[in-house]
């Protein structure tokens, strides 16, 4: 049975592995195996394994079936619908699920979507946020589109994140006409959503706009929303992320608390004992409490796989067949997986799993179990050793602090500070809610000690999967009981995670990479020893911009340290809307721009400088040179923006930021060569750019157009695009393809992020 949950697991994560989603029909060969499963073992693995698989398959067609139809976006519809969740208030309105009811002419809409409602520019007073509350029903014209995400190496996988969350459109609330509350739908999820309101509405209250006031309502509801960008960096610097959030760790504490008390009072009625054992009324105790504190949580995906988990292990004790931990976990992770087949993608799943098998694994061998400080040594020693190589995969780094600060935080955060936030969430008490953000206060102080002490943070390039993988053996190894011989070996195994630097560009070789970061633009250009940024993309908001969800990411992944030089092409926002994350993140030595003088950024780098037509250099048998601005005055702003000229080999590449019609006249004015092979198409493909003649001089063969789906602006522009292809340039877009990758040198290769990655969903 263990071994089928696992294969019944595995044949799920194998199909989220899929470019393409298989026939159904090819399921057949399930209930065949079964039928040869009778007679062979093997077969009957191979059963579950094909199960789990086609089950997966299964749900993802039945998800991706309700998605928004293509001719659907982007129009005004008139849609009925309930606010389903907890509603989000962000800096400028509200974000809430909205459960589709009806559509305007009887249109098919998904049965969720995530609507985003913005308060109107200059009115301060008509904040959506305060107006709109779960369980209400809403009619709204709203407009939306399909499920779409960025997609960049090493980042943030958002369709995925809305697949697995059964979301199916995404899109905003339009101001006219006017939207209208119709009443209330008044089911029990809905009065569950309406009570976390009440009680995140209440901290906030209370505490006001600090930091405990966010924490404690991710403790206690659910809603880390209202945690600063800053807070969520200490967290993951000093390795206590897990509990920020409902995490599984609190929920089985609580459901632990509830079988304890329940098992307590239990055994002290005899009636009660002798129709039911106490350990049995202790197991269905676990279950309601693990219930009750999920649907508290919002009864978000990360919760109710902990829900599962506890289940299967309360049934287990329930049936008397807890014998072997290991095949209670087997099934848990069967379970989770048949309830939520995208479970697999999820970073938390694996971590969750591995500190639980990493405990029982490291407690075989403990003859002399010493004191309890000698026990949770151990416990930390093996998890912090363990998951070292998960880490690196996932994030790219080990907290070295984790250890000294899980410590303090483990016990702080989860027997007393939950505690006290869920009793205060019950009882109206201020002094208990004052109480809590005491402690909470006093624990960021102690992390950011922590996180303060050299050495805190271990943070490299992502190494290979098969190094990952050899290093979790080695990790095994060095935790292995005791007994076994040369433990210590299994560090040598560990080592080429940490030390094998990733593939690079070799002399004489540029490989370009140009995000996709939306209406925006941001450029990675690295050499064999250099690296140049050529923009940094746009802000998102006060809490999020592209350097740090989009360029931040990439650059660590790819294991580059340190920037040799950022240009910052001129002063418009979707080009340096990230570049202070950048900036203050990595060691920049130099910094070329056309911003004024004055710019705060110039300050950022060693050194500042304006990039000036004529400019040149070669870094490892690459040639750099900018072809504007030159010395003569423009008109327009667009038209300061540095022209960056990159070749290698026999081949170059054009990156021209938001140049217009008077900038490319000016480039053809000059005597320098223009000529390149990829050309990053000016100003996003605005109908201001591109003339005939820049297009006929520059000649490529392939034009990079960097722009946000469904841009407001309209850009590409579809008479610039019919010029390129009038051309024979073939057209590459970040929005269709993701970001567009660039190997140059003795060859060009082109590559997009969305056929690279390969997922089912992104096709």
């Amino acid at each position: 049975m263990s071994l089928a949950a696992l294969a019944f697991a595995a044949g799920a994560a194998a199909l989220q592995l899929q470019a393409a989603l298989p026939a159904l029909g090819w399921a057949l060969v399930v209930p065949l195996l079964l039928l040869v499963g009778l007679r062979y073992r093997a077969a009957l693995i191979a059963a579950a394994c094909a199960a789990g698989f086609f089950w997966a398959a299964a749900c993802a067609q039945w998800r991706m079936s309700d998605w928004l139809a293509s001719d659907l976006e982007g129009r005004d519809i008139a849609v009925v619908g309930v606010v389903s969740a907890l509603p989000a208030l962000m800096e400028r309105g509200v974000r809430f699920e909205l459960d589709v009811e009806s559509a305007e002419g009887e249109q098919r809409l998904p049965g969720k979507v995530l609507i985003s409602w913005y308060r109107n520019a200059g009115d301060e007073d008509a904040a959506p946020g305060a107006m709109v509350h779960a369980g209400e029903r809403w009619a709204f014209t709203v407009r939306l589109r399909r499920p779409h995400g960025l997609v960049n190496p090493h980042g943030f996988d958002y369709e995925a994140w809305l697949l697995e969350r059964g979301i199916g459109a995404t899109g905003y609330v339009r101001a006219r006409p006017e939207p209208r509350r119709l009443g209330e739908r008044k089911s029990f999820l809905d009065l569950v959503e309406r009570a976390r309101e009440a009680v995140r509405d209440r901290f906030n209250a209370v505490l006001g706009a600090t930091p405990a006031a966010g924490i404690l309502a991710a403790l206690a509801v659910g809603d880390q929303r209202a945690i600063s960008r800053e807070e969520w960096q200490l967290f993951n610097r000093t390795g206590v992320t897990h509990l920020m959030s409902i995490s599984g760790l609190h929920v089985t504490l609580v459901s632990g608390l509830v079988a304890w008390l329940v098992a307590t009072l239990w055994r002290r009625v005899p009636a009660l004992v002798l129709r039911l054992p106490a350990r049995k009324a202790a197991a269905a105790g676990a279950i309601c409490g693990a219930l009750g504190y999920t649907l508290l949580a919002g009864y978000g995906v990360p919760a109710q796989r902990t829900f599962w988990m506890v289940s299967v292990v309360a049934v287990a004790l329930w049936s008397g067949r807890i014998s072997s931990p290991w095949r209670v976990l087997a099934l848990a992770l069967g379970a989770i997986v048949f309830f939520d087949p995208w479970a697999p993608l999820a970073p938390g799943l694996w971590l969750s799993f591995g500190a639980v098998l990493l405990i029982f694994y490291a407690a075989v061998g403990w003859n002399e179990p010493g004191t309890k400080v000698a026990q949770w040594a151990r416990i930390q020693w093996a998890i912090t050793v363990g998951l070292a190589p998960a880490a690196l995969l996932l994030f790219g780094q080990v907290s070295i602090a984790g250890p000294l600060a899980n410590a303090v935080a483990i016990p702080l955060v989860s027997v007393v500070i939950t505690p006290l936030a869920l009793i205060a969430a019950v009882v109206p008490v201020d002094a208990l809610l004052h109480l809590c953000a005491w402690l909470v206060q006093w624990l960021l102080e102690f992390l950011e000690w922590c996180a303060a002490l050299p050495g805190a943070l271990w943070q490299q390039h992502v190494p290979p999967v098969w190094a990952v993988v050899v290093a979790a053996a080695g990790a095994g190894w060095v935790l292995a009981p005791r007994g076994i011989p040369w433990r210590a070996s299994g560090f040598a195994l560990m080592a080429p995670a940490f030390c094998l630097t990733p593939p690079g560009p070799a002399g004489g070789e540029a490989w370009i990479t140009t995000f996709d970061v939306g209406q925006g633009l941001a450029v990675l250009v690295r050499t064999a020893n250099h690296s140049v940024l050529y923009d940094a993309g746009p802000a998102y908001g006060t809490e999020s911009d592209s350097g740090s969800r989009v360029v931040v990411p990439a650059l660590r992944g790819q294991g580059v340290a340190q920037l040799d030089l950022a240009v910052l092409s001129h002063e418009d926002s979707d080009h340096i809307g990230g570049a202070t994350t950048v900036l203050e993140t990595f060691e920049v030595a130099a910094l070329a721009t056309s911003l004024p003088s004055s710019h705060a950024l110039n300050a950022l780098a060693l050194t500042a400088r304006r990039c000036q037509a004529g400019d040149a250099w070669t870094w490892d048998g690459v040639r750099f040179e900018f072809l504007h601005p030159g010395s003569a005055p423009v008109a327009k702003r667009n038209d300061l923006s540095c022209v960056l000229r990159i070749a290698a080999g026999e081949h170059a590449m054009l990156l021209t930021g938001d140049i217009e019609r008077g900038g490319e006249a000016a480039m053809l004015a000059g005597a320098r060569a223009l000529r390149s092979d990829v050309l990053l198409v000016p100003h996003h493909g605005s109908r201001s750019s591109s003339t005939a003649e820049f297009v006929a001089a520059v000649a490529p063969r392939w034009a990079v157009v960097p722009v946000g789906y469904r841009s407001r602006f309209g850009h590409p522009n579809p008479e610039v695009l019919a010029r390129y292809r009038a051309a024979d340039v073939q057209v590459l877009r970040t929005d269709l393809q993701g970001a567009i990758s660039l190997r140059m040198g003795q060859s060009l290769d082109m590559q997009a992020e969305r056929q690279l990655r390969g997922r089912y969903w992104l096709q």
